[in-house]
């Protein structure tokens, strides 16, 4: 019989610096490393190697109910001009059942692209959801 079992995913926590915000959904904690193929010229092998290349990251993607008055985001992608944006550093946190983080994800240097609003339909009877998509620097897993 298992005395541990998988962690559940759908109690997180999310902070901007001093501000924590409710989503519903977090998508695009992954990271990849690029191969490089690189054969010699004067290899007995007809095959290439393969080394390890620069780290690739996903965007973030983030999902919440819209609020009234609520323009966080939409004042966050507004600071985009030229090439400067504000950027921020977040935490995504996986927690147990007393609200204590299990597992950390620290984005460094997040800063908006798309923020997106909900569809409206005059026939639903769901909760608008607002999205918003960072791209990042960087993704280190804390604990």
């Amino acid at each position: 019989m298992a005395t541990q079992y998988p962690l559940p995913k759908f109690h997180f926590s999310v902070t901007f610096g001093d501000k924590s915000f409710g989503f519903t959904e977090v998508t695009g904690l992954d990271m990849q490393v690029e191969p490089i193929e690189y054969r010699d010229g004067s290899s007995p092998q007809y095959t290439k190697i393969k080394m390890p290349g620069m780290q690739k990251f996903s965007n973030i993607t983030l999902k919440r109910g819209t609020f009234e008055g609520d323009k966080e985001f939409y004042n966050w992608i507004n600071t985009v001009q030229m090439n400067k944006v504000e950027r921020r550093d977040l935490l995504i946190s996986l927690l147990n059942e007393n609200r204590e983080p299990v597992i950390s994800w620290k984005i460094i240097n997040a800063f908006p692209i798309k923020v997106q609003a909900s569809d409206l339909k005059s026939d639903g009877n769901e909760v608008a959801i607002e999205t918003l998509e960072l791209a990042h620097e960087g993704l280190n897993i804390l604990n």
